[in-house]
């Protein structure tokens, strides 16, 4: 979130922070917390219904990223890979699959931990996302 916030401040761009919960934020007039509901998907249904052209989301979940993309935003995970439309259908499907070979052989783990390359190419995509959508 850290380098989230320090682009927007340097592109003098808005940030909003959804969550389920409290969330500490900064308290910067460029920064919304947005605290929802805890129902179930609650902060995902309130990002997607305000997704539009003009949107960049960051998010690792990757149902979430693709009802952002059919709502029309730009959406890039923490490590900076973009989805798109033509890899989404690929990542969900990826997605699913771990998901049996977790529950049928019992892998377990996650993610690489986020290492200084990945914090590179996230300010790298973020950036470039802000530019193609100020032009």
């Amino acid at each position: 979130k850290e380098e989230v916030y320090r682009v927007a401040y340097r592109r003098e761009v808005p940030v909003r922070v959804v969550s389920n919960s409290y969330l500490r934020v900064p308290a910067h007039p460029l920064i919304e917390r947005v605290v929802v509901s805890d129902k179930f998907d609650a902060a995902d249904d309130w990002i997607v219904s305000e997704a539009d052209g003009k949107t960049v989301v960051v998010t690792g979940d990757i149902l979430l990223a693709d009802r952002c993309l059919k709502a029309g935003a730009t959406v890039i995970d923490h490590k900076g890979k973009p989805f798109t439309t033509a890899s989404i259908g690929g990542a969900i499907a990826t997605r699913a699959i771990m998901a049996d070979l977790r529950a049928g052989a019992g892998i377990a783990g996650g993610p690489a931990p986020f290492a200084k390359a990945d914090r590179s190419r996230f300010l790298q995509a973020l950036d470039e996302a802000l530019v193609r959508l100020t032009r």
